[in-house]
């Protein structure tokens, strides 16, 4: 569900997030804030309320560094998402250089660490040379001042963040950075994939390993959880050494090798209620493109707006009027398939427009015309 927007950008969470933000806060508020600040249970629990909203705030400008880098990069974010173990950030496509990947795996650990230096520094100030360790930590028991101790969470908890996000070993940002930095050297985009899922899949496993001691050595909930991050980032991990075997496979494939050269659309002129009656009557799909008379490519238009429309009492308007907002289905036609696979649209609609540079439609290509390309790739 979305719970704000920042510079036009969605942030969304997750079902899991909230789970999350209770374990946190009851953490923070019984165990942590009480043992290293003075105050009663009330500020503790205040205190732990702002700690646990501060982590997620740290995640959130984590991940909008990355996501205004690559929008400066000119690549369409969809959006910044908070679930159990984090935060992601949408991209509508992958990073077309090494050079943009850099920048953008680069940006979100720069945010996390300007963010330890600022409350580093807001300690050292207000703590009369104190450092964050000492505060967070309350060495030797000595205890704090609420909004110390607030300070001394956030700079802990950034410094966690950044160290555990620069280990080279994917899908973490370290891992993109150095798949950026193999890619450069190489210029074998897909080796350098390959390279760095693996190195995230053994330490994945070391994850899964420690999470395994630490739940057979104390039965705490914090080994199980170990556990199932490790899970999820050996898939991850997994998966990218599959994305980089396969686009070694293809890599010489493009849009125009597999689409369909003569797809049916309709015009630009054409009425609901004629689109109902001679597209999506006759041919039972659920979509069609819509195309000006020099067949340059306008929009999607579907099944389930026609009717509705119709229903309505509008059957007399263009089909031009309910063209689908938002449906990023556009791709150049000498677009390799590796860059088709990881279109948005795709997933979205089950199929993406092939147009030349003048945006002239030359063709449709499908889920299933790409399963045909991929399986004699595969084996």
């Amino acid at each position: 569900m979305q719970l704000a927007r920042i510079f036009g950008i969605r942030i969304g969470v997750s079902a899991s997030w909230f789970v999350v933000l209770f374990i946190l806060i009851y953490w923070l508020s019984n165990s942590y804030f009480p043992e290293v600040m003075s105050g009663s249970r009330t500020t503790a629990y205040a205190i732990a309320v702002a700690g646990a909203l501060g982590y997620f705030a740290s995640l959130v400008l984590h991940e909008l560094g990355h996501a205004l880098v690559a929008r400066r990069l000119g690549i369409p974010i969809v959006g910044i998402d908070l679930w159990f173990f984090g935060g992601l950030s949408q991209m509508r496509r992958e990073p077309q250089s090494a050079g943009e990947e850099l920048k953008i795996a680069a940006a979100g650990p720069a945010v996390t660490l300007t963010l330890f230096l600022l409350c580093l520094g807001a300690v050292a100030l207000l703590a009369s040379g104190g450092t964050v360790s000492d505060v967070a930590l309350a060495h030797e028991g000595v205890k704090t001042t609420p909004a110390l101790a607030l300070l001394g969470w956030l700079g802990f908890i950034n410094a966690a963040l950044l160290v555990f996000n620069v280990i080279p070993a994917f899908p973490l940002d370290g891992g993109r950075i150095a798949r950026a930095v193999i890619w450069g050297v190489t210029g074998d985009r897909n080796r350098a994939t390959q390279a760095t899922g693996r190195s995230g899949q053994a330490f994945a496993l070391l994850v899964g390993l420690f999470g395994l001691w630490v739940f057979t050595t104390n039965e705490s909930l914090l080994g199980v959880f170990t556990m199932v991050l490790a899970f999820f980032l050996y898939q991850s991990a997994g998966a990218a050494v599959l994305q980089g075997s396969l686009g070694r496979r293809i890599k010489n494939i493009t849009v125009a090798d597999i689409m369909d050269r003569e797809p049916v659309t309709i015009s630009a002129d054409v009425t609901l209620l004629d689109a109902q009656e001679q597209f999506f009557l006759r041919y039972r799909w659920p979509w069609f493109a819509v195309v000006d008379p020099a067949r340059h490519f306008l929009g999607v238009v579907r099944q389930q707006r026609v009717e509705s429309e119709i229903a309505a009492g509008r059957p007399a308007l263009p089909v031009t009027d309910v063209l689908e907002e938002d449906m990023p289905v556009r791709i150049g036609e000498e677009a390799p398939l590796e860059s088709l696979l990881s279109s948005e649209g795709l997933g979205r609609l089950g199929a993406m427009v092939a147009v030349d540079s003048d945006g002239v439609l030359r063709g449709v290509v499908t889920l299933a015309q790409i399963r045909n390309a991929l399986r004699p790739a595969s084996g």
